[in-house]
């Protein structure tokens, strides 16, 4: 509007994200690829002995294999969070922590939404014996989370 003054926006706190989100996931579809192509589903490949394997498997639920079969419903979620994380990002403007979550989380979002579309399940492979099965695009979902919970709890000290 005339006369309202726009806060000016720092060009590097908009691409940085977009650009790890790109990257994360491109990593992630790229090892999701790999994994579809050179595992046997649910046939554990040993890295390191009892702790850590490859396994393919079809993940057709949420974080752990929770709700099974509820694709659509993941589908509009993860719709809606790729907007709301775009749309904190295009905001953003003072923080490059609060960003750099943000890039993790929205990489890892679309690429678990496009298995979603495209396959009906998620692809996970990464195996370490005492957590549940997971890829690429879940781990930036977790660092990015975690990253804004400490953010949360930083600020909230103030």
């Amino acid at each position: 509007m005339p006369g309202e003054e726009r806060e000016e926006v720092n060009p590097f706190l908009f691409k940085m994200p977009i650009c790890l989100a790109l990257t994360v996931l491109i990593v992630d579809q790229a090892t999701k690829f790999l994994a579809s192509r050179l595992l046997l589903l649910n046939r554990p490949l040993p890295v390191i002995d009892k702790f850590f394997s490859l396994t393919l498997v079809h993940n057709r639920g949420a974080a752990f294999g929770v709700f099974k079969g509820q694709v659509y419903i993941f589908v509009f979620f993860s719709l809606a969070a790729v907007g709301l994380i775009y749309r904190s990002i295009k905001r953003q403007n003072k923080n490059s922590l609060y960003t750099f979550s943000l890039g993790l989380l929205l990489g890892g979002a679309i690429g678990n939404l496009i298995d979603r579309i495209t396959l009906g399940y998620v692809v996970d492979f990464l195996d370490f014996h005492v957590w549940p099965v997971f890829n690429i695009a879940d781990s930036a979902i977790s660092v990015g989370a975690v990253l804004l919970g400490w953010l949360a709890i930083k600020g909230g000290k103030r």
